[in-house]
This record gives C-alpha cells, sequence and structure tokens, in this order.
C-alpha cells in the first residue's frame, strides 16, 4: 500500500494561492525535490478548481500519471479516461484507492480538499515547501480544519534561496 502525501508549497504566512487563485510568487529557480518525488508517484489527486488552474498553465503537467479529479459536477459527460472525473463519497474512494495502490499518491490540492482529507484521516505525509514571501490574504493551506492534526517532523531541507522544506508524518 502506497502513501498518500500532500506536497504543495506555501507562503510564509500560509497561503497557497492569491485571492484570485495565481501562483506568480512561487520560486521557479529550482526544482527542489520536485522530480525525486514526482518520479516516486503514480498517481495525482485533486480538487476541480486546482485542476482548472491548472489547465491554464498549459498542457496538463500530470499526462503520464493516473490522475484524479474530485468534482461535484456531472462525470457521466466524461468523454476520456484521463484523467478521470469522480463524484460522490470521496472518502470511500479515496480510501479504496489507498489500499489498492503500490505507488505513493500525491494530493496536489486544493485546500478544500485537503481539509476534507485531513479530518477524515486519510494524509499520510506532508512535504510543505515554505516561501519566504509573506502574500497579505489569499487561498490558505489550512482552512478551517475542524480538529487537531498532530504531526512528527521526519526531515528538513534548506535552500539557498530561503525555501524551506519540511517533511512530517501524520500521527494517528
Amino acid at each position: 500500500m502506497g502513501k498518500l502525501k500532500l506536497f504543495i508549497a506555501s507562503s510564509l504566512d500560509g497561503y497557497i494561492a492569491r485571492p484570485d487563485g495565481s501562483v506568480d510568487w512561487l520560486f521557479t529557480d529550482g526544482d527542489y525535490g520536485y522530480h525525486e518525488f514526482y518520479n516516486s508517484i503514480g498517481t495525482v489527486l485533486m480538487g476541480r478548481k486546482t485542476y482548472d488552474k491548472v489547465l491554464e498553465f498549459g498542457d496538463y503537467p500530470y499526462k503520464d500519471k493516473r490522475s484524479i479529479i474530485f468534482t461535484r459536477q456531472d462525470t457521466s459527460l466524461q468523454v476520456t479516461d484521463k484523467p478521470e472525473f469522480v463524484s460522490g463519497d470521496i472518502v470511500k474512494f479515496t480510501d479504496s484507492l489507498r489500499r489498492s495502490e503500490s505507488d505513493d499518491v500525491w494530493l496536489v490540492g486544493g485546500s478544500q480538499i485537503i481539509r476534507l482529507f485531513l479530518e477524515q484521516d486519510l494524509i499520510d505525509e506532508i512535504i510543505l515547501s515554505i516561501h519566504p514571501v509573506i502574500l497579505g490574504n489569499g487561498i490558505p493551506l489550512f482552512d478551517r480544519i475542524k480538529k487537531e492534526v498532530r504531526m512528527e517532523l521526519i526531515n528538513d531541507v534548506s535552500f539557498e534561496s530561503g525555501l524551506v522544506q519540511l517533511y512530517y508524518r501524520i500521527l494517528i
């Protein structure tokens, strides 16, 4: 069984995007462990808003991975099986996916899905890249989570740019 990992970036004040969803403040001057992480996963999960934002950047970047998009929209009109659009019981679907996957699964975002996954104990690890910028407002990384989530720091990496990457294991 693979692990479900949240690999995500935030500003120093805890935002994953500006209020309009833009991420123009993210550092793009280096890899910051992305390719090694990406090669370790077999499936990507994300909410529909995150999927729509990813498409604004050009070609879909996860074509070589199984992609699952959670949506409240009707999935019966889906024309292709890549990516897969899933509606209904997200928790039940994800729990089944976790048990059947041998590779790790990447929860890309966004904020609403992260909250649900943390509240339902579906995330095994969080890899958080904190960019040394304060946005002042935007889309929060952890938005109104209704429970305490304890973690154990398992690794940390700092980069010359000031970016810090924290690796946490979720304690249940």
